[in-house]
């Protein structure tokens, strides 16, 4: 715990806003909580500069809920990941503020809309079909802190479109491009710009396309030096990625 967040607990116990049992509570939740089948990381934001993101894929209602619950009494801004509607049923019984973002499959609770971010987030996919993952990416970025832009369905089969917006590539401090099939996007808006770029390869695409694996190794070959690479259809690590970019 740092000597800032002491004396935060401290002023609200002083001002009484929180009870003497309340700041009990918070200690003992620090740095760490354990919740019998989760060990939910409150000092996440101290080493990380965000709080942790839950990853609702493979999780019950129940486990999620608790959760949630548990980051709401500390303050944090949570982000669900990989969520599905009935998540979000349970979780807005417990936090009726939340909201779900249906496309990026994510549920989403700010406590604070602070702008951490030195410039502007550019989030591009190649297609429509590439729009969930390119979502994932957009939300956590605003959960995150960030100002975003999104320009979505641009891929190199009209490459007129992408083009046409070039002054707004040139204006953002880092940019992710989304793509599936044979992933040449992330290489093309590479050789437009002078900022990082992070592809995302998206398991969008036929036979051939092996779920992902051939648009990963065309974006990992790239000829472009300033494009990096994560994993499939990995919108939200592509979004830390960026945020931590943008605040440096």
């Amino acid at each position: 715990m740092t000597e800032q967040e002491i004396r935060t607990i401290l002023e609200q116990y002083k001002a009484g806003i929180i009870s003497s049992a309340d700041v009990l509570n918070r200690l003992r939740a620090l740095p760490f909580e354990d919740l019998g089948f989760a060990n939910v990381d409150h000092h996440r934001t101290i080493r990380q500069g965000f709080p942790e993101v839950v990853f609702g894929m493979g999780k019950t209602v129940d486990q999620v809920g608790k959760i949630v619950e548990s980051m709401y009494k500390n303050n944090h801004n949570i982000l669900v990941t990989r969520t599905t509607p009935a998540h979000f049923e349970r979780v807005k019984q417990i936090v009726p503020e939340a909201e779900f973002f249906d496309s990026a499959r994510a549920i989403v609770i700010k406590k604070t809309n602070e702008v951490l971010g030195k410039g502007t987030v550019m989030v591009v996919s190649a297609g429509t079909s590439d729009m969930p993952v390119a979502e994932e990416a957009a939300v956590t970025l605003k959960v995150m802190g960030n100002e975003v832009d999104s320009l979505y369905d641009v891929g190199v089969a009209g490459l007129h479109r992408l083009l046409d917006r070039r002054e707004r590539l040139v204006r953002s401090r880092v940019i992710i491009v989304v793509a599936g099939m044979e992933g040449a996007l992330p290489s093309v808006v590479g050789g437009l710009v002078s900022v990082p770029v992070i592809a995302v390869p998206t398991s969008v695409g036929y036979g051939a396309s092996f779920n992902g694996v051939a648009a990963l190794l065309g974006m990992l070959n790239s000829c472009a030096s300033n494009v990096t690479v994560v994993n499939i259809d990995n919108g939200y690590g592509a979004a830390v990625v960026a945020s931590l970019i943008n605040r440096l």
